[in-house]
C-alpha cells in the first residue's frame, strides 16, 4: 500500500482535527525533549501510519520514521511522546529524507527496529529463543492490521471530537401564589315590619225622640247617674331574634393544566470534508 505525505493527500487535513496540527509539535521521550515532528505519512485510506521525526541534536539531527502506534499525541500541551524510544533505536533506523522511497523494504527495516524482541512479524507471535525469527508474511501478504502495536492508536491516544446538543429540561417549583382570608363582620341596617293593631273608640250618638208629652210629675230626673264604657287598644310588641342564615364551608381544590414552553435549542453536527476518493468508515 502506498504512503503519502499528509499535505499531499489532503491539503485541508487540519480542518478534520479542529485545526490542530501534529506537524511542528515537540517530540518527547519521557520528560526529555528529543526533537520535533516534521511530517506525517498516511496510507491510501488516509490512516496515520508514521510520524516523520527530526531528532535534533539528540542523535545528530537524524530524521527517521516513528510508527503511529508508538506515539502519543497531546494536542493540549503541543507534544508528541515517543513511547520508549531510545538512541540505539534511532541509530539503527534507516534515515528518511525528501528523496526516500518508503517501500516495503524500507518499512520492514523500520518495523524490525520497533518490534519487541522475540516476536515475528505476523500478529506478534512469540518465538522460542533458539528459533530464527523469520517473518510469517511477505510483501504481497503484509497488512498493517498484523501489527496493531505499531499502527493502531488505543483509546487514550485517539483524538476525539465531542458534539454537543442542548435539550429542554422541564421541572416544577411550588411557590405561594396568594392568600385568601375568610372572616366575618357585623353590618347594621334599618328593618321595617308592619303589624296591624286594633283600637277601640267610643262613639256617642244622640238621637231625637218623638214622643208624647208627659206630665212633670212623671219625669224621673236623677243626678249623678254614670254609664262606664271600657275602651281597649292593641300595642305592637317588637323584639329581635337571632337565627342561622347560612353556613359557609372553606376547602381547597387542585386544578391541573398543561403549560407549553418553547425555546430555541442548539445541536452540533459533524462536518466531514473530503477531497479525492478516500475511504471513510463512519459509525453512526
Amino acid at each position: 500500500m502506498a504512503l503519502h505525505k499528509i499535505k499531499d493527500f489532503d491539503p485541508d487535513y487540519r480542518s478534520h482535527f479542529d485545526n490542530d496540527d501534529v506537524i511542528g509539535l515537540d517530540l518527547y521521550s519521557g520528560d526529555d525533549k528529543i526533537g520535533s515532528v516534521d511530517d506525517v505519512l498516511v496510507d491510501d485510506n488516509g490512516e496515520f501510519r508514521y510520524l516523520v521525526i527530526n531528532t535534533g541534536i539528540w542523535v545528530f539531527g537524524k530524521t527517521v520514521l516513528l510508527p503511529i502506534g508508538s506515539a502519543r499525541i497531546d494536542y493540549s500541551n503541543r507534544r508528541v511522546y515517543a513511547k520508549s524510544l531510545t538512541k540505539e533505536q534511532v541509530e539503527s533506523l534507516p534515515e528518511f529524507n525528501e528523496n526516500t522511497l518508503v517501500d516495503y523494504d524500507h518499512e520492514e527495516q523500520v518495523r524490525s527496529v520497533y518490534r519487541p524482541s522475540g516476536t515475528t512479524g505476523l500478529a506478534g507471535a512469540v518465538a522460542a529463543p533458539d528459533r530464527d525469527l523469520t517473518p510469517d508474511y511477505h510483501r504481497d501478504t503484509y497488512n498493517y492490521q498484523n501489527e496493531p502495536a505499531l499502527y493502531d492508536l488505543n483509546d487514550q491516544d485517539h483524538q476525539s471530537l465531542r458534539l454537543y446538543q442542548e435539550r429542554l429540561i422541564a421541572s416544577k417549583t411550588r411557590r405561594k401564589a396568594g392568600e385568601v382570608t375568610i372572616g366575618k363582620h357585623v353590618e347594621t341596617e334599618t328593618a321595617q315590619v308592619s303589624v296591624p293593631i286594633e283600637k277601640e273608640r267610643v262613639v256617642i250618638e244622640r238621637t231625637p225622640v218623638d214622643s208624647a208629652t208627659i206630665a212633670p210629675s212623671e219625669a224621673n230626673f236623677q243626678e249623678g247617674q254614670v254609664t262606664r264604657v271600657e275602651v281597649y287598644e292593641e300595642t305592637p310588641d317588637i323584639r329581635k331574634e337571632a337565627f342561622v342564615r347560612e353556613e359557609v364551608r372553606v376547602k381547597k381544590v387542585v386544578d391541573q393544566e398543561t403549560v407549553t414552553a418553547e425555546e430555541t435549542i442548539r445541536r452540533e453536527e459533524l462536518d466531514v470534508n473530503t477531497e479525492g476518493h478516500p475511504v471513510i468508515n463512519k459509525n453512526l
